[in-house]
């Protein structure tokens, strides 16, 4: 089970939301380069980017901060956030990122969504953020009428490789994660593609119960960030 620090990007920032509400924004860090290395110097191999700006905007306004990330450590950068055009998945691959993740664009545009699967293949990952059992879009701002099976469903098709999913009534609130989902989704689509536990994740219980589940991996934000996850001890235990 693979463990992703968290970085979330807004105006050049480190920030954390509470479930996706913007007006509910903390900042944990000014320089996110390092914040990055202190993460790679808990031992951590990835790391999991999102431009908030771009998510909600369509744009790419903190590509300069992602470029310094993955220039300035040797971390393996995952990014999201605004990732609407190819041009914008060849920039990222450009400057050497594992992969990008499509989020609204998969909802928007599935055709494109899965010409980017098909063309680059493991370096593109789909991110589905839902909202009671509904797919959430544009930074979260918007719940579309797809319920989360029929985004797996489509996505499997597809031939996507990674799916990152986040339960955004869990993200930031440190209640932890929501288990039945991340165990339905191994259960149904793991077979098919490496799932990707995000949100609410806060505490060395609940990386117990993911591993348990079978998860590929689980990134972790705001329990780094006031302690109550240590980094270095889940990279030692459950870093494949």
């Amino acid at each position: 089970m693979k463990i992703f620090p968290a970085i979330d990007l807004k105006d050049g920032h480190v920030v954390r939301l509470l479930k996706g509400d913007y007006s509910k924004m903390t900042v944990y860090g000014e320089d996110p380069l390092e914040v990055a290395r202190g993460f790679q110097d808990a031992g951590a191999e990835f790391l999991h980017v999102v431009d908030l700006d771009g998510a909600k905007d369509g744009n790419t306004p903190n590509f300069a901060a992602v470029s310094e990330i993955i220039e300035g450590t040797d971390l393996k950068v995952e990014i999201g956030g605004g990732i609407r055009t190819e041009q914008i998945v060849m920039e990222y691959a450009s400057i050497g990122a594992l992969r990008v993740i499509i989020g609204t664009m998969a909802i928007r545009d599935p055709e494109f969504t899965a010409r980017m699967i098909r063309r680059h293949g493991k370096n593109v990952a789909v991110g589905v953020d839902i909202a009671g059992d509904r797919v959430a879009i544009n930074g979260w701002t918007q719940v579309t009428e797809t319920t989360v099976d029929q985004m797996f469903e489509t996505l499997i098709d597809d031939g996507v490789h990674t799916i990152i999913c986040t339960d955004i009534s869990k993200d930031g609130a440190m209640e932890g994660t929501n288990m039945d989902l991340y165990r339905h989704l191994v259960k149904e689509y793991g077979g098919y593609a490496d799932i990707i536990a995000s949100g609410g994740i806060s505490s060395e219980n609940d990386l117990e119960q993911l591993a348990e589940i079978g998860v590929d991996g689980v990134i972790i934000g705001k329990a780094l960030y006031t302690g109550a996850i240590d980094l270095a001890g889940a990279v030692e235990r459950y870093n494949e």
